[in-house]
């Protein structure tokens, strides 16, 4: 099974480092530096499973994927 696409991009709003997993509703998490949003949204997804697990909640299947990977495989 293929893995999550992670969003990271910088929020001038919020002066942070944002990262989310779109197939995951509300996974997110900041950091100062490109490094340290990732590692904290990988924390997040843990606990996102676990919590799911957890609660009996289906787990979404990977399916979201961004735009420029279809636009480069042609």
């Amino acid at each position: 099974m293929k893995d999550y696409a992670i969003n990271l991009f910088y929020s001038d709003e919020d002066k942070c480092y944002v990262a989310d997993i779109p197939d995951l509703k509300f996974c997110s998490a900041f950091g100062q530096s490109p490094e340290e949003a990732l590692s904290e949204v990988l924390i997040a997804k843990e606990l996102w499973m676990e919590v799911a697990k957890n609660a009996n909640k289906s787990i979404p299947r990977p399916k979201y994927k961004p735009f420029i990977y279809r636009v480069a495989a042609q």
